[in-house]
């Protein structure tokens, strides 16, 4: 019995302890990155003002979400926007930006943090005004391919007299004018045959007539 009261003593006493240790190791942590944060207001970036926020005695980033208020003034006075947030900036570890955009123009901006600890950060941005972009820029036009010379066009033949003279209907075509002198020639000794045959028959029958005269 006596050994099971002290084995739970030791226990609580134990317990108590380990609590003590991590009460202890708390504000150590803490006191080693400060009690406040350090606000760098760094600029706009497309009209989002962007900061810096890091632990104010080692530089450490911030891990913790960071809860804080933005204000922008323009310096006549006249115009005013805020309060936004602050979120996290893509790709950077002690980058905070806000998802509003500033109007363009030049602004007083200034940051308030009131977790994980205070801090305030205050900077002049000037956002510069952008051309919109013409409706003509955004259209994609297909490019036109340079023409490509084309290779010459093999010489031709030389015409023909007979295809680049124009044929004169009345007279007649060559390959007609030689069947036609052929012919004429044909025809022309055929009538001389026969008168020359004629004239030795007559020739043939006055010697006959002479001879029967002769006789008589």
């Amino acid at each position: 019995m006596r050994t099971r009261h002290a084995f739970r003593g030791f226990t609580g006493l134990g317990f108590l302890l380990m609590l003590f240790a991590q009460a202890l190791a708390v504000p150590s942590a803490a006191r080693a990155h400060g009690d406040t944060v350090k606000v760098v207001v760094t600029g706009q970036r497309d009209g989002h003002i962007t900061t810096e926020i890091t632990w104010e005695n080692d530089g450490d980033a911030v891990e913790e979400t960071v809860a804080a208020t933005v204000n922008a003034t323009s310096l006549d006075r006249t115009r005013s926007m805020g309060p936004w947030r602050l979120v996290r900036a893509p790709g950077t570890r002690a980058g905070w930006m806000t998802a509003e955009v500033l109007a363009p123009g030049t602004w007083k901006v200034t940051v308030d943090v009131g977790f994980p600890s205070l801090g305030h950060g205050e900077a002049e941005v000037a956002v510069p005004v952008v051309d919109p972009v013409p409706p003509s820029a955004l259209t994609p036009t297909a490019s036109v391919p340079a023409p490509v010379p084309s290779a010459p066009a093999p010489s031709s033949a030389a015409p023909s007299s007979s295809a680049t003279r124009p044929t004169d209907p009345s007279s007649p075509s060559p390959s007609l004018g030689v069947a036609t002198g052929g012919g004429d020639r044909t025809g022309w000794w055929t009538t001389a045959g026969l008168v020359g045959i004629a004239l030795v028959g007559a020739a043939v029958g006055l010697r006959l007539r002479r001879a029967r005269a002769g006789r008589h």
